[in-house]
């Protein structure tokens, strides 16, 4: 490679990387103001001044409203999604899904406006991710059924409707980012410490394991 080349690779990879930043302080100021506000009370004005960056900047990478809400939407959806990585890693359901409902509580503690966003969208009927729940939801639950499915038959865990299952997993881990001001009030008033949202992790992970024929592991 010449040195031409060398210096315009820097600048393309600079220029990415400063798109990129900039993308994402958007998508996380939009993802809190969405969640405070709804769709309809939310405004590129108010997400810019949240992200800093003057409205003519947020509008050069989303055109409209819309299309960064759709963006903040997938981006929450592929970030839960991927908190079932150990369901692709193992094939012990005790440590697939304590290392999902694990993931899941850690999300909510450290996303709870995606968590919010998310359930006020269903809420109205999902009319902007109806599409994306189809296409890309449900063949994701369709395959981690499936595979709870096997472990049921096998005899590795309780015959528990999987569909019940991830509806239980998801109320309640979910619970702890959409309700958060409810669980702050019945702790005198405070947000949950380290040492008791750790707590509450393997509380969950307890119960729900035992739900299901399996040993809590440590």
């Amino acid at each position: 490679m010449t040195n031409a080349s060398t210096a315009m690779a820097r600048k393309t990879n600079s220029k990415r990387g400063i798109r990129e930043s900039n993308e994402l302080l958007i998508l996380e100021a939009a993802e809190q103001v969405f969640a405070e506000s709804g769709f309809k009370g939310a405004t590129t004005d108010a997400i810019a001044r949240q992200a800093g960056v003057p409205k003519a900047n947020l509008h050069y990478y989303f055109s409209t409203k819309e299309i960064l809400y759709n963006r903040v939407m997938e981006d929450v959806c592929s970030h839960w999604l991927a908190a079932a990585q150990s369901f692709d890693k193992t094939d012990d359901p005790s440590t697939a899904l304590r290392g999902y409902i694990s993931a899941k509580m850690e999300q909510a503690r450290k996303r709870p406006y995606g968590s919010r966003v998310w359930a006020m969208e269903v809420l109205r009927g999902a009319p902007a991710i109806n599409s994306y729940l189809h296409t890309v939801l449900k063949p994701w639950y369709e395959e981690r059924t499936k595979k709870l499915n096997g472990w049921i038959e096998a005899g590795k865990m309780d015959p528990v409707d999987p569909q019940a299952l991830f509806f239980m997993i998801w109320a309640t881990t979910q619970h702890y980012a959409d309700f958060a001001h409810q669980i702050s009030v019945l702790n005198e008033d405070n947000n949950l410490s380290d040492t008791q949202y750790a707590r509450a992790t393997e509380q969950v992970c307890q119960i729900i394991l035992k739900g299901v024929g399996l040993k809590q592991q440590s």
